[in-house]
C-alpha cells in the first residue's frame, strides 16, 4: 500500500492541488482505505490531535516568523540599494564589478534576511536596471541575480536550514554552521564564473564609465588604497584577538573575526568622520577611555566581553593615528569611499553578528536569535530614518506588509508540515517507512550509491516541487535510511539543502525564475537616467541565464559530497568541559556536617553492598 500512496500523493501534485491538502487528503483517503482492507490500524488516527498539536508546539519552527520578518523589514527599509550603490561604486571601472556587487551583496542579504523571495525581488527591482544600462548581458545578469538571490536558502539563518533540521532531528546551530563553509565557497564560485566568461566575453559585463564613479577625493583620487589600509589593519587585529581565543569551530572563528573586522574599522571611520584633525584631542581622551577600559575587562572570565574591549581599544587608537596624520599633514588616511563603505556595511554585518555570532557561540537558541534580529532589524531601519530624515526608510506602512507577509508564509509553511504529518500517520501506519528504509539501504555501493540515487532524485524532483514540498515529504522518508547506513544527518542535510537550491533555478516551476519574472521589464521602457529606449528581458532569457549557476551548483554538490570536512567541522565546536575546573569546583562543595568534597563520613565506597 506504501507504493501506492506515494505514487497517489505524485499524481496530485502534478496535477496541481494545493501540497496541503493533497499530502493531508492522501492520508485520510488511504487510512480509510486501509482500514477496510485491514492493513492500517485505526488507533492510530488517535494520534492524530497530538502530532498536529506538536507540530504548531515546535518551538524550533517560531525562528522562521522571526527571520522572515527580519528580512522584510531590511529588504523594505532600503539596506539592500545602499549596499548595491556603495559596493558598485566600489568596484567602478572594473570589468563585471556591477555583477560582482550583485553576488556579493547577494550572500550579505542571505545572511541577514534568510528569504529567498525578498533578497531575489529587491535585487531585481534595484541591480536589473542599472546592469542593463551599462550594456550588461541580459542573460548573465539575470543569471547572477537568480543565483545570489538563492544564496538565502544555503547561508544561514536560512529558513530551509531551520526546515531541514527539523525533519531530521538534528540542531539547528550544527546545521548552521555545517552549511556556512559551502555557502561562502558557492558565493565564491559565482564571482570566479564570472571572472571567467567576463575575460573570455569583455562586451558581456563591462565596467562603470569613469565619469559615473563617485565617491572621489578632493584631489580626484578615489581613495581605494586608504579603505585597503583601513581593512588590513583591522583584519590585523582581528587576528591579533582572535589569536588569544580558544573558538575551535570554523564557523565561529570566521563569524567573530569578521565581527572584529568591521567593529575596528567601524569605529575608526566613526571618530574620523565625527571629530577628524580639527578635534583630535577628542579622539585622544577616547583613546585613553577605551585604553584603559580595556586594561581593566583584558582579565575578565567573559571571552566575548574581552573580544569586543580590545577591538574598540585598537581601533581608537588607530583612529587617533589618523587624526594626528591628517592634523600635522594633510594627507587622509581614512578615504570618501573607506567611509561610506564602512558604514553602509556596519548595519548589516553588526545584524549577522547579533544572530549568528550568538548562535554559533552558544549563547542564544536559533529562535532567540531570531527575535533578537527581528528587533535588531526594526532599530536598524529607525536608525536609518533618523540619520537620512527619509520616512520611506521605516514607517507603520513597512511593518505593516512585512507583518503580513510573514503571516501569510508561516501560515503556508504550517498548513504544509501539518498535511505531511498526516500523510506521515498513515505512511508509517502501514510500514511505508520501512519500505522506504530498505529500498534504499539494499542500493549497490553503500553510501556511496545511496547517495548518489538520492541527489538525482531530488535533483530530478526539483524541476516539478519547491524546497518545501521536498523538505516536508521527501526527507523524513530518506533520513532514517541515511542514518542507518552511517551518514552523519548534518553533512546529509547539507547536501540536500544544496541539492534542492537548483529547485529554485529549474524550469518550468523554479520560483525565483517567477519572482525574477515578476520584477524584470517585460515591455520596452524608457530609462530614467539616459532617456533611452530598453530592450524587455525575454523569460527565455531568465532561463537561460539560471543555467550555468545551476552546473555550479551540482558542482558544489559534489564537493560537499567527496569533502565531507567542508560540514564536519561543527563538530570541532563543541562544547569543551575543562576537567581541572569541573573537579575544583567538586571539591569546594560543602555540605553542613560533611566538611568540603562531598563525601560521607565514615563511607566506604570499595565495601561490599549491605542491605540492612
Amino acid at each position: 500500500m506504501a507504493p501506492v500512496m506515494f505514487a497517489a500523493l505524485v499524481g496530485f501534485l502534478l496535477l496541481g492541488y494545493p501540497v496541503a491538502f493533497a499530502l493531508a487528503a492522501n492520508g485520510l483517503v488511504f487510512a480509510l482505505v486501509g482500514i477496510e482492507l485491514g492493513l492500517f490500524q485505526p488507533n492510530f488516527l488517535q494520534a492524530l490531535p497530538e502530532r498536529v498539536f506538536g507540530t504548531m508546539n515546535n518551538e524550533t519552527l517560531l525562528a522562521i516568523p522571526f527571520f522572515t520578518f527580519m528580512g522584510l523589514v531590511l529588504e523594505r527599509s532600503g539596506m539592500a540599494e545602499d549596499l548595491l550603490d556603495t559596493i558598485g561604486q566600489l568596484f567602478g571601472t572594473i570589468r563585471g564589478g556591477l555583477a560582482y556587487a550583485v553576488i556579493f551583496v547577494g550572500a550579505l542579504l542571505a545572511a541577514t534576511t534568510g528569504v529567498v523571495a525578498a533578497s531575489v525581488i529587491s535585487m531585481g527591482l534595484i541591480s536589473l536596471p542599472i546592469m542593463l544600462r551599462y550594456g550588461y548581458d541580459r542573460r548573465l545578469a539575470s543569471g547572477v541575480i537568480l543565483a545570489s538571490g538563492t544564496l538565502a536558502q544555503i547561508i544561514p539563518p536560512s529558513l530551509v536550514l531551520i526546515v531541514m533540521a527539523d525533519q531530521l532531528g538534528r540542531s539547528v546551530g550544527d546545521m548552521y554552521q555545517g552549511a556556512f563553509l559551502p555557502g561562502i565557497l558557492l558565493t565564491l564560485m559565482y564571482a570566479v564564473w564570472v571572472f571567467i566568461y567576463s575575460m573570455f566575453n569583455p562586451a558581456v559585463a563591462p565596467g562603470l564609465p569613469k565619469e559615473d564613479v563617485g565617491f572621489r577625493e578632493p584631489d580626484g583620487s578615489r581613495g581605494v588604497v586608504q579603505l585597503g589600509i583601513l581593512t588590513l589593519f583591522s583584519a590585523l587585529v582581528s587576528y591579533h584577538v582572535m589569536s588569544q581565543t580558544n573558538v575551535t569551530g570554523m564557523a565561529d572563528f570566521m563569524i567573530l573575526a569578521m565581527s572584529v573586522t568591521v567593529m575596528v574599522a567601524f569605529l575608526c571611520a566613526l571618530l574620523n568622520c565625527w571629530f577628524g584633525a580639527k578635534y583630535w584631542y577628542v579622539t585622544l581622551i577616547a583613546t585613553g577611555v577605551f585604553g584603559f577600559g580595556w586594561y581593566y575587562l583584558r582579565e575578565t572570565e567573559h571571552p566575548v566581553l574581552a573580544v569586543v574591549s580590545e577591538a574598540i581599544a585598537f581601533g581608537s587608537v588607530y583612529a587617533l593615528f589618523v587624526s594626528l596624520v591628517e592634523r600635522f599633514t594633510g594627507k587622509r588616511l581614512i578615504s570618501n569611499i573607506a567611509e561610506q563603505t564602512t558604514f553602509v556595511m556596519v548595519p548589516p554585518l553588526a545584524l549577522i553578528f547579533l544572530v549568528l555570532g550568538t548562535i554559533f557561540i552558544g549563547v542564544a537558541t536559533p529562535t532567540e536569535g531570531g527575535a533578537m534580529g527581528a528587533a535588531g532589524a526594526l532599530l536598524l531601519a529607525g536608525v536609518k530614518r533618523y540619520l537620512t530624515g527619509e520616512k520611506r526608510r521605516f514607517n507603520f506602512g513597512i511593518i505593516k506588509q512585512a507583518t503580513e507577509s510573514t503571516a501569510k508564509l508561516s501560515a503556508f509553511v504550517l498548513m504544509i508540515l501539518v498535511g505531511a504529518r498526516v500523510f506521515g500517520l498513515t505512511f508509517y501506519g502501514v510500514n511505508g517507512h520501512i519500505w522506504v528504509e530498505h529500498l534504499l539501504t539494499s542500493l549497490p555501493g553503500g553510501q556511496a550509491g545511496f547517495l548518489i540515487v538520492v541527489n538525482l532524485t531530488v535533483f530530478i524532483l526539483g524541476f516539478f516541487l519547491d524546497f518545501f514540498e521536498l523538505a516536508f515529504i521527501i526527507v523524513p522518508l530518506m533520513g532514517p535510511a541515511a542514518e542507518k547506513l552511517g551518514i552523519d544527518l548534518i553533512w546529509f542535510g547539507v547536501i540536500l539543502s544544496v541539492n534542492m537550491q537548483t529547485s529554485f533555478l529549474t524550469p518550468p516551476f523554479g520560483f525565483a525564475l517567477f519572482y525574477l519574472r515578476s520584477v524584470a521589464p517585460a515591455q520596452s521602457y524608457i530609462d530614467k537616467v539616459t532617456s533611452k529606449r530598453m530592450e524587455p528581458v525575454k523569460t527565455t532569457e531568465i532561463y537561460w541565464g539560471a543555467v550555468p549557476f545551476v552546473v555550479i551548483q551540482c558542482i558544489m554538490v559534489a564537493m560537499v559530497v567527496f569533502l565531507p570536512q567542508m560540514v564536519m567541522h561543527y563538530k570541532g565546536s563543541a562544547v569543551q568541559l575543562d576537567q581541572k575546573a569541573i573537579d575544583k569546583q567538586f571539591d569546594s562543595i560543602q555540605i553542613p556536617g560533611m566538611g568540603t568534597g562531598g563525601g560521607l563520613p565514615g563511607l566506604d565506597l570499595n565495601a561490599p553492598p549491605s542491605f540492612k
